[in-house]
């Protein structure tokens, strides 16, 4: 596949934190990609970097094969959604998309105009005067009538309701197909984006914990049910991510795929296994990945055993 996007050991730095921590990835041209994590872990920052709107401390970043930064031949292709994206004071709707229209060489108005009355958004009140859900609106209308090959969307569902945000994953799949692009969809929603998105890139505390695709994701960890002693029997020698206990009963999080005689032997030991979700598993590794952190080599070690 043809990359849009080489990072090389990305590094960003704000006084005593460490935003970027050594970042390697590499994005593929018409897919959608989910850029998960937690509040802080460096997501848009990441975003920033590769539209050209902030500076790595070092490392390199090149979009379309050429450095991003005042680059209009590049930048041109981008379309970067920010959930905290000013406007002018006196702005409204109407200003923003004829901006867009006059910036994205592939805009189209006409899909511009199906999502204003999609979201019913009002186009003659002030940007500054709208509601949270409104002004999403008005992100999510610009990034995907933009059609820009590359585009990002940092938290598009703020301020939403339920019905708003499926209008939003629905309208994303339906012109994906019919326009093939990258798409970046950073979300604290996991399950709900779980369907739209074919590659998972997970970052935690600035670094990269998991980049794969999303079929191969699914199924990469699974929980063990029942008789303490018979799971803790079953789960010895794995990689624990999450562990629960009550009484007599434990539930235990295991990362690797399940061999038929696992299953068999799970079976056999009367015990149950459930599923985890996309959810489930980006928390359970995001807390491993976090305890690993704070945990001596040693101590950690012991744990696991």
């Amino acid at each position: 596949m043809t990359s849009v996007i080489e990072a090389t050991n990305l590094t960003k730095r704000y006084k005593d934190k460490l935003a970027l921590d050594s970042v390697s990835l590499s994005i593929e041209k018409d897919t959608i990609y989910g850029l998960l994590g937690r509040n802080g872990a460096g997501k848009t920052t990441l975003m920033s970097i590769l539209t050209a709107q902030n500076f790595a401390t070092s490392g390199e970043a090149r979009v379309f094969g050429e450095h991003p930064y005042e680059n209009a031949k590049v930048l041109s292709r981008v379309c970067f959604v920010r959930e905290s994206q000013k406007y002018p004071d006196d702005a409204t709707a109407t200003h923003a998309f004829k901006a867009a229209r006059l910036f994205f060489r592939n805009w189209d108005q006409q899909l511009a105009e199906r999502l204003i009355e999609d979201f019913q958004l009002p186009m003659k009140t002030t940007i500054k005067k709208l509601s949270r859900g409104q002004l999403s609106a008005v992100g999510v209308i610009i990034g995907l009538a933009s059609r820009a090959e590359l585009t990002f969307f940092d938290e598009p569902y703020l301020g939403l309701d339920a019905v708003a945000r499926q209008i939003f994953y629905d309208r994303l799949i339906e012109d994906y197909a019919a326009h093939p692009r990258t798409i970046i969809l950073s979300s604290h929603l996991i399950d709900e984006v779980a369907s739209l998105i074919e590659k998972v890139i997970v970052i935690d505390a600035g670094r990269i914990l998991l980049h794969e695709d999303t079929d191969a994701v699914r199924g990469r960890a699974s929980t063990v049910v029942g008789d303490a002693e018979k799971v803790e029997a079953f789960v010895a020698g794995r990689e624990v991510l999450h562990r629960e206990s009550l009484g007599r009963v434990a539930s235990v999080t295991v990362l690797g795929h399940l061999t038929d005689a696992d299953r068999a032997a799970i079976a056999a030991a009367d015990l149950d296994l459930a599923p985890v979700s996309l959810q489930q598993l980006i928390v359970r590794l995001t807390q491993n990945a976090a305890q690993s952190a704070s945990t001596p080599a040693s101590a950690l070690t012991e744990e696991v055993r």
